[in-house]
């Protein structure tokens, strides 16, 4: 399979779609790079778990961006959270919750303080951190610059569960990760 950028087209769907087809993917940050093998979808309509509920700056974010551009806040006041934006039938975000390391590993064991593979990345905190992912890095188009991108990946063979991390609406299933993969944040139930 030739790598590609994922193109804009990609996300201009909805979220439920792009989060469940990402896994697989590769996130490609600068030197880094990671399968992506956890996310979660969230909707802009109707979904109390989404910052479009409560945070009408996250409304006026959604209106002024295309689709693939990445939406990073910080979260409890400790992680960074990596977010690509999603527009089509259905706005809404893409969290992505873990990814396999598989380029600049060494440089994300340094970032990260450990030497675990498996922890590098195996949670939306942990991945910002070992890809020094921050707030200077939101709103920058993931679909046209190949430091910054998804690169397609193979088909995946991809578990539904209940998002995790969250109290409103969290019985939702659409947190998707890679079957069987060891570098997932937390093993999904089903």
């Amino acid at each position: 399979m030739k790598r590609r950028i994922i193109p804009r087209s990609f996300f201009r769907r909805d979220p439920i779609t792009c989060a469940s087809e990402l896994i697989g993917a590769e996130l490609v940050w600068k030197n880094c790079a990671g399968k992506v093998i956890e996310t979660e979808a969230y909707l802009a309509e109707n979904d109390e778990a989404c910052h479009t509920f409560s945070r009408p700056s996250t409304r006026a974010f959604v209106e002024r961006n295309k689709p693939g551009v990445a939406y990073i806040y910080f979260s409890y006041g400790a992680h960074w959270m990596l977010n690509v934006l999603v527009k089509g039938n259905g706005d809404g975000f893409v969290l992505f919750r873990a990814l396999e390391p598989t380029c600049g590993i060494g440089l994300m064991k340094k970032r990260r303080g450990i030497d675990d593979e498996r922890q590098l990345c195996s949670g939306p905190g942990k991945l910002t951190q070992a890809f020094a992912i921050t707030n200077r890095h939101n709103e920058i188009d993931l679909c046209i610059d190949p430091s910054h991108c998804f690169m397609n990946g193979p088909k995946a063979d991809i578990v539904a569960d209940q998002r995790i991390g969250i109290t409103r609406s969290a019985h939702h299933p659409w947190r998707f990760t890679l079957r069987d993969s060891k570098f997932v944040s937390r093993k999904p139930k089903g």
